[in-house]
Formats: C-alpha cells, sequence, structure tokens
C-alpha cells in the first residue's frame, strides 16, 4: 500500500511517501511558521504528487495553526483521492524516533507549548503510553518527569534543569513514519491541542 505521511504540527514541517514500509520520497523543513502556503507545494513535489491509496496525518499537539493545516489538507485529498485516512499523535512519532536512534527503552517526549509551558508524554520501551499528554510549566514537568531518555524540542532544557539524563532534541519527521507501530494510528481524526483554548466565552452581564 502506498502511505503519504503528512507532519506540519511543529516548527518542522515534512511529507513522505511509503510503499508499505519503504520510503519512496520525502521532504523535511524547519519553518517556523509559513506551513500553510509551504504543505501542499512540498505534497506535489513529490513522485505522481504525492498521491496514494492512504493518507496519514499528525493530530498534534503544537502549533494551532500547524495542527489545522496538516487535517485540512489530509481531509482534502483523502476526499478527491478516495483514500483512507488515519492519524498519528507528534509526540508518539518522536518517541518512536528516539527508540530507534537510541534502543528500545522508556522516553520522555518534552516539545514547545504554548504561554511558555511544555508538551509532555511518557512512552514506554514498546511505544506504550506510560505518561498522558498534557501541557505543564517548565518546572512541574522537571519535577514530574523521571525517565533517562528525554527527546523533542525542550529535551535540553529540561535534562539540564533536571541535572541528569540523556537529551535528543528532535522534532518529528515524516520520513520516519515506519517507526511507529501499528497500535499508535488512530481512525479518530481529532486534533490533540494539549492544553485548552486561551479565548472564553463572554459571560452576559445582569
Amino acid at each position: 500500500m502506498r502511505t503519504l505521511v503528512i507532519e506540519s504540527a511543529s516548527e518542522a514541517c515534512s511529507v513522505a511517501l511509503f510503499d508499505d514500509s519503504e520510503l519512496v520520497a520525502g521532504t523535511w523543513e524547519h519553518l517556523g511558521r509559513g506551513h500553510a502556503e509551504r504543505l501542499v507545494p512540498m505534497i506535489s513535489e513529490l513522485p505522481g504528487r504525492g498521491r496514494a491509496e492512504r493518507i496519514v496525518v499528525s493530530l498534534g499537539p503544537g502549533s494551532f495553526t500547524g495542527v489545522r493545516v496538516g487535517l485540512a489538507a489530509a481531509r482534502g485529498l483523502a476526499l478527491a483521492w478516495r483514500t483512507e485516512l488515519a492519524g498519528f499523535a507528534t509526540l508518539s512519532l518522536i518517541a518512536a524516533m528516539a527508540r530507534a536512534d537510541c534502543g528500545n527503552q522508556p522516553v520522555a517526549v518534552v516539545t514547545t507549548g504554548g504561554h511558555g509551558e511544555w508538551f509532555t508524554a511518557g512512552f514506554g520501551s514498546a511505544g506504550e503510553v506510560t505518561r498522558e499528554l498534557a501541557s505543564l510549566p517548565p518546572a512541574t514537568a522537571v519535577a514530574q518527569i523521571d525517565e533517562d531518555l528525554v527527546a523533542g524540542s525542550q529535551a535540553d532544557a529540561l535534562v539540564a534543569a533536571r541535572g541528569s539524563g540523556r537529551a535528543l532534541s528532535i522534532l518529528p519527521d515524516a520520513r520516519r513514519f515506519a517507526e511507529l507501530r501499528e497500535f499508535e494510528l488512530t481512525a479518530s481524526l481529532v486534533p490533540l491541542y494539549g492544553r485548552g483554548p486561551d479565548a472564553r466565552p463572554s459571560v452576559s452581564r445582569a
């Protein structure tokens, strides 16, 4: 089965095309901003303009805009191509990349969140979730996370603050999709924002 993978939830933006588990082609760019302008051209630059029998997209957490852009592109292409559609958690992909690079072991993933907080989650050596996704102040994350291996964009900061462990400073990469386990994919395309909305409904005054 040919699979198109889209990852645009983080500072990076990446797309990849797979035949089963074999990477056919892929692109990774550190954008910071501009995912909406760059994502579709990146897909069209893939062989066959990225057309596939299945599309898999990152659900977040990460940038609100990046998550929405990726989901919108995936849903639009799936509708046009009449393909299967699935999702995965961004932090699960980072954890899978860390296990592939450092050996199967427990890993904490720590990435940049909103308002100075960090997105965090814990994963076991087989990819199972051991600590649920949370958005935490850095001091709280440092106090709670005890895995030796820490991966993600804030891994260096956490390990430095904690004074122990191994940091693997990486961003998610669609080209590493084959390192995810099948159980880490979901048919439920619910965005993982990692925290509640900043806006609050206005309360009418009496």
